[in-house]
């Protein structure tokens, strides 16, 4: 059984700015190679499949242009499956509102900025975000302000184009995620084009998130980059050009990315093919039996691992 939905995410019109896009949006910024299944459920589709093999541009365009779906468009079986043996449960967009809400509450010190939560529903406030008249706490703070996304699925928390339970399109002045309360601010104060595409970039600079399944992390990658053509549309009545569409990809594939969330390591690193080819010089000792995931701090311009973080380096 298969249900009906608003969503328009498909490789083939990513295509259009041709296949470097998708190069970029499969990259893996640790391994510098493509990021896996990390799933069997496409194990049917060829070896090429397995979930230790990386997801490559072919496998998902032309003939293939079906095969990586969002939860909602996938059989209900096979949601179930998901759920019962990769814990995969999605949230809805009210619920993200309501703890996003509570995050900008925090930051603003005052409630309702963007929104009212109704129930299971919000209400947009359509006035101008307002900004304290206090040191750290302008707009521009508020795009820089780091915000991550834990085991992110397709990333509902931080940008909401269509609710991940229902499939149901949101409209980009009613879009509740992380990422999108940024790009509203952006959209309020800023009309240069230059400076906008300056600060667009900031935003997407701030957000983080990682996810262990390949076809999630590569849907969630998408969502952020339509989200910016969207906006661009929405702001300038125009498409990105290929250059500024790739800036962004490449911000997105440093952000987003791909990790066992228990290890902070690439997931099945132990399980890839290019873990074992040593060459003639080489010793087993000299095996990494862990590879950290790395991920870029854009202000201070330096790469660091992740676990390094929560062990209070850098």
């Amino acid at each position: 059984m298969h249900i009906d939905v608003d969503i328009d995410i498909i490789e083939e019109d990513i295509l259009e700015y041709g296949y470097s896009v998708l190069d970029i949006l499969l990259k893996d910024r640790t391994t510098n190679r493509n990021i896996i299944w990390a799933t069997n459920d496409y194990s049917k589709l060829g070896d090429r499949h397995s979930a230790n093999k990386e997801i490559e541009v072919n496998l998902i365009t032309g003939v293939n242009y079906n095969v990586i779906q969002p939860r909602i468009a996938k059989a209900l079986s096979k949601q179930s499956i998901r759920t019962r043996e990769k814990a995969e449960v999605f949230t809805p967009s009210w619920i993200c509102n309501e703890q996003n809400n509570l995050i900008d509450e925090k930051w603003f010190n005052r409630k309702n900025v963007f929104n009212i939560q109704r129930y299971k529903s919000w209400h947009v406030n359509k006035e101008k975000v307002l900004f304290p008249n206090i040191k750290r706490k302008t707009w521009k703070d508020y795009v820089d302000v780091r915000r991550m996304e834990i085991s992110c699925g397709e990333a509902p928390y931080l940008v909401s184009r269509y609710d991940t339970v229902t499939g149901k399109a949101i409209k980009l002045q009613s879009r509740i995620g992380l990422l999108d309360r940024k790009l509203r601010v952006i959209n309020e104060n800023v009309d240069d084009e230059t400076n906008w595409l300056k600060w667009i970039e900031r935003a997407y600079q701030s957000i983080y998130a990682y996810e262990y399944q390949g076809d999630n992390l590569l849907l969630a990658r998408e969502n952020l980059l339509y989200t910016f053509i969207d906006n661009m549309k929405y702001k300038f009545n125009r498409k990105p050009s290929l250059n500024e569409i790739k800036r962004i990809a490449t911000i997105i594939s440093w952000n987003i990315w791909q990790m066992d969330g228990i290890t902070y390591t690439v997931p099945l690193c132990d399980m890839r093919e290019w873990m074992q080819q040593l060459s003639f010089f080489d010793f087993m000792d000299d095996v990494p039996e862990r590879i950290y995931c790395r991920i870029k701090d854009w202000r201070s311009k330096v790469i660091l691992e992740y676990v390094s973080l929560l062990k209070g380096e850098k």
